[in-house]
């Protein structure tokens, strides 16, 4: 049994008991979250929602809050000796798939 979920602009594919990293979320560690469920399978049986299915829910815990590695931007202009290093690190949310109900 699988579910593919929305968050933060993305799409997951998610079993129960998986551990994934999402966009950051604003929401407590140790604490449960409902996600958007845009598709359920189970036995072979698959239920597409429109835009998400009624009555699935798919819950997680929040177990921590990361960042992602460096991403490492390098602007060169020639002629001028110009150049410029920006480093950026996203925001990330571990979450911890407790069940998948519903479909």
């Amino acid at each position: 049994m699988y579910a593919i979920i929305r968050t933060g602009g993305k799409q997951y594919r998610v079993h129960e008991g998986e551990a994934i990293l999402v966009e950051r979320l604003d929401a407590e560690i140790g604490s449960a979250v409902n996600l958007e469920v845009l598709l359920v399978e189970r036995d072979g049986a698959v239920t597409v929602g429109a835009p998400t299915v009624a009555g699935a829910s798919v819950t997680a815990t929040v177990s921590a809050a990361e960042r992602a590695r460096k991403v490492i931007s390098f602007k060169y202009k020639n002629k001028t000796r110009r150049r410029q290093t920006i480093g950026h690190r996203h925001h990330q949310t571990r979450l911890q798939i407790t069940s998948i109900t519903g479909g």
